[in-house]
């Protein structure tokens, strides 16, 4: 099985939570990688960077969205944390703040999103 089949496969058995999980682990570790970088090599630290900030903005228009589902004042604090997410970002690209927050908020969310906090959840 080719490997581009088998992301196909592994993709359509996940829940969508899995899926936000699988990609909050696979931005935060791009984010760990770019912790590694000299702070001054911010062209290389980017990438990561405005990844993460792209993720937390798209996470940012679906809980503004009245369709979804999520409790107000879950999508409220998501939107919140998306805001905050964009001006640390842009902190750190200004070499005023650190990367270790970001990713501090992400290990938090991932924490929410793992299957045993699912089943904690229900």
């Amino acid at each position: 099985m080719s490997l581009q089949a088998y992301q196909q496969a592994a993709t359509r058995a996940e829940s969508p939570r899995e899926m936000e999980y699988r990609l909050f682990a696979q931005v935060t570790l791009a984010l760990i990688d770019a912790t590694k970088i000299d702070p001054t090599e911010i062209h290389r630290r980017v990438d990561a960077l405005d990844w993460n900030r792209r993720v937390w903005s798209a996470l940012s228009d679906d809980c503004a969205n009245p369709a979804n589902r999520l409790p107000p004042p879950l999508r409220a604090s998501i939107i919140s944390l998306a805001h905050w997410v964009g001006r640390h970002t842009s902190a750190v690209i200004r070499r005023q703040e650190e990367i270790e927050p970001l990713i501090e908020v992400n290990r938090l969310i991932m924490q929410g999103l793992a299957p045993n906090a699912a089943a904690a959840a229900a």
